[in-house]
């Protein structure tokens, strides 16, 4: 009975589903087979293989790739919820992502899914008081995807930031769940402050490509943020806005903004 329910704990649909797909992208491209063996089928579960692909991305001269496999092993092995964020996080990206069509991209090629877990090590990192570590992450991060991440900062599960060019979140912000956001995003301050300065982004909320959240405001959950938009004041729940500095438009035109990535404006917009 005992070795019956070991079993059973260890079946994991998601990872079975992974390899699948990884084992017939072999097959359709024999070429990609080592790249994929070493990401993907050599390992025995999602946690094994992000530890080895944030491992490869982020090592150097500097930093073994070695080193940093041990470090994330580690953080995955204190930390379970962090493979519970993974895998929310993966399936955000594969049902909000038009051109995600595969759970095994986000791992393989997707540099905000890749950016966000390697955050997550280092944001464990600096909760263990390993704040030398955890910059060091947050540079390599900034040098390999572009995603400028302070380690302090804290952010939910289900996040999907596509295309993922020249994201800047700041030390103190707060990113809740179910978020999505495009390239150009910052959550940043407005000045030299030292204490709590950074916007605070509620759960389901959608944030457009260059979009500017700054200052220790609140994005109530399930609003929209248009692209370009400059956000400077607190902004209600459920509504969307738009425009430097930007202004309530309008409702945010459905219950779940950042699962729909519906940017288009109403028509009383």
């Amino acid at each position: 009975m005992a070795q019956t329910r070991s079993k059973i704990a260890t079946v994991d649909p998601v990872w079975d589903r992974i390899t699948d797909e990884a084992q017939e992208a072999v097959r359709t491209e024999p070429l990609m087979g080592g790249l994929i063996h070493a990401c993907i089928l050599h390992h025995k579960s999602i946690e094994k293989a992000l530890s080895y692909r944030v491992a490869a991305k982020l090592c150097s001269n500097e930093m073994s790739m070695a080193i940093l496999r041990e470090i994330a092993d580690d953080a995955y092995a204190a930390a379970p919820d962090l493979i519970d964020a993974a895998r929310a996080d993966l399936v955000a990206v594969y049902e909000r992502d038009p051109a995600c069509h595969r759970f095994l991209q986000p791992i393989l090629y997707f540099k905000g899914y890749q950016a966000v877990q390697a955050y997550r090590i280092g944001h464990w990192l600096w909760q263990q008081g390993k704040s030398d570590l955890a910059y060091f992450f947050q540079m390599r991060i900034s040098e390999i995807f572009g995603v400028d991440i302070h380690p302090a900062a804290r952010i939910g599960k289900g996040i999907m930031i596509d295309h993922a060019h020249s994201i800047v979140i700041g030390e103190t912000a707060v990113v809740g769940d179910n978020v999505s956001m495009l390239h150009s995003v910052t959550l940043g301050g407005t000045g030299k402050e030292e204490q709590d300065r950074h916007p605070k982004i509620g759960n389901g909320v959608l944030i457009g490509a260059g979009a500017k959240v700054l200052g220790n405001i609140q994005v109530g959950h399930c609003s929209r943020i248009a692209a370009g938009s400059v956000v400077l004041h607190d902004v209600p729940p459920c509504k969307t806005v738009a425009g430097i500095p930007a202004k309530i438009v309008g409702e945010a035109g459905c219950d779940q903004p950042s699962v729909l990535m519906d940017h288009m404006l109403g028509k009383d917009a």
